[in-house]
């Protein structure tokens, strides 16, 4: 991956440069923003939702499976003794029809998103001063 570049607009908003793309993050008001766009912490939750949901819709496409009425919905339970969200639970709706068979094999597939997998094998941090 290309390395990603962050711009401060101004106020608490910060810009996240991605490919060819700007997502625009800002925090809520009652941090001292302007609720203009996702919180940073929202973006990362919602990347774990596309991940899995990427998953399960190729799932059906590489089985020419139809995705009509293909739906997700990803619930994050907190842990009140951390402080932190302790279990995060998928709700997975099939289309009509969707094979018994597969029931497993999507689930298998949704367990492959490379987000949570790389929650599950955290990379080391460093931070570096530029010029130093």
């Amino acid at each position: 991956m290309d390395s990603i570049e962050v711009k401060f607009p101004g106020g608490k908003r910060i810009d996240a440069q991605v490919g060819g793309f700007t997502i625009r993050t800002d925090q809520p008001a009652k941090y001292g923003g302007d609720t203009s766009a996702p919180a940073p912490f929202d973006l990362f939750l919602a990347s774990i939702a596309t991940c899995a949901g990427i998953f399960a819709w190729n799932f059906c496409e590489m089985r020419q499976l139809s995705t009509e009425g293909l739906a997700l919905s990803m619930d994050c339970i907190d842990d009140p003794k951390k402080k932190m969200i302790g279990e995060i639970r998928f709700h997975l709706t099939l289309p009509t029809g969707f094979p018994d068979k597969y029931h497993q094999g999507i689930i298998r597939a949704m367990e492959q998103c490379a987000v949570k997998r790389h929650m599950q094998q955290s990379p080391a941090f460093s931070v570096k001063i530029a010029g130093s």
